[in-house]
């Protein structure tokens, strides 16, 4: 049995903006290496070079949805990590607009199916590749969003759709990991931001209710992923190495928090206008 020990190697994917950006920065705080994808190579080396002082990081252009980049960017990542701990498959797109799906255009409803679902299984099935190979084995995290536990999410359904989707591919890979003595150590598992102050839920700030909601239960990235990735490291460090460890799912805004969020602000007018005027 080979434990992992901190400091832990980290891929982010969407590590240039938003959640996954935070996310790096934490990680390098707590001493831990990153490698870190996005679509723009401007966008990875800017952030790269912002981040170099925090600590170990590097990065390179991968668009997830494509299987040439992603195999592209894991072979980076083992060259420069050398052992990979950690996968965070946080790339995603809302197509930065909000709408009925009838009236969506297709363009936007393809980006967002194939990076949210299909950049999430090929980034998978490239860490458990990878993983496969160590004695350690490591911990891949989907990363969910509205619609997540079959809810229904209005004017962003493809959205919605493709997070619930997530879900199952969980469950799925968790139950083809169990049987297989290669890949018994690998675990997935699976990491709840909740509401982000990022572009994806700031373009949906059009309404009175969306104005509202964001002001009440919406964190910005920063405040998400100092919470998150302590927790995170919990789970990776806690882990035995041994076969079937438990999946876990890491939540920052729970139930109880959102209604007493909420409650609150009903009695005592909290958090208005915290991140958007409402009137």
């Amino acid at each position: 049995m080979v434990l992992i020990k901190p400091p832990f190697n980290v891929v982010i994917t969407g590590g240039t903006k938003g959640v996954g950006k935070a996310l790096a920065s934490e990680f390098l705080a707590a001493g831990d290496s990153v490698a870190l994808c996005a679509r723009s190579a401007e966008a990875v080396d800017a952030t790269v070079e912002e981040l170099r002082s925090k600590g170990r990081v590097v990065g390179r252009a991968c668009d997830v949805a494509r299987a040439a980049d992603v195999e592209a960017f894991t072979s980076f990542a083992q060259q420069e990590l050398g052992r990979v701990d950690m996968w965070i498959n946080n790339a995603g797109t809302n197509a930065y607009r909000f709408g009925a799906l009838e009236d969506q255009p297709p363009e936007d409803l393809e980006a967002i199916l194939t990076t949210n679902v299909l950049g999430a299984m090929l980034g998978c099935r490239a860490a458990m590749s990878v993983m496969a190979g160590q004695p350690s084995g490591g911990h891949i995290f989907l990363v969910d969003g509205a619609g997540a536990d079959g809810g229904a999410t209005p004017r962003f359904a493809a959205y919605g759709a493709s997070k619930r989707a997530l879900s199952q591919l969980g469950k799925s890979l968790n139950a083809e990991l169990r049987g297989s003595p290669r890949r018994g150590r690998i675990t997935v598992h699976t990491m709840s931001p909740g509401m982000v102050t990022t572009e994806l839920l700031m373009a949906g700030a059009d309404t009175r209710v969306a104005r509202f909601f964001i002001n009440v239960l919406a964190e910005t990235p920063e405040t998400v992923a100092a919470n998150l990735v302590p927790r995170l490291r919990q789970v990776v460090e806690g882990s035995r190495g041994v076969l079937g460890s438990r999946p876990q799912y890491i939540r920052y805004l729970t139930k109880p928090k959102a209604y007493g969020q909420i409650l609150m602000r009903l009695l005592a007018k909290q958090r208005k206008n915290k991140f958007v005027e409402e009137e």
